[in-house]
């Protein structure tokens, strides 16, 4: 089984109330003239059901970053 990952994916455009709720499972964060989603998906496959969801509102994705996993401390 896969570890899930976090992602963000940004986006043109500022999310108003309404594209906010929509995606109400992502941390949304509103940046100059762009929203950025942040993630936990579990696998590939929630990654791709997430995309299609943003296409499907019609958004044009900037970026997609797979944020690095922080690393157990070494003792």
């Amino acid at each position: 089984m896969m570890r899930p990952r976090m992602y963000e994916i940004t986006f043109v455009g500022q999310a108003g109330p309404v594209l906010g709720a929509a995606f109400n499972d992502c941390q949304v964060t509103l940046g100059p003239g762009t929203t950025t989603l942040r993630a936990r998906l579990p696998d590939s496959e929630a990654l791709n059901r997430l995309m299609s969801r943003i296409t499907a509102f019609g958004l044009t994705v900037i970026r997609i970053r797979l944020l690095a996993p922080s690393l157990p401390l070494r003792s």
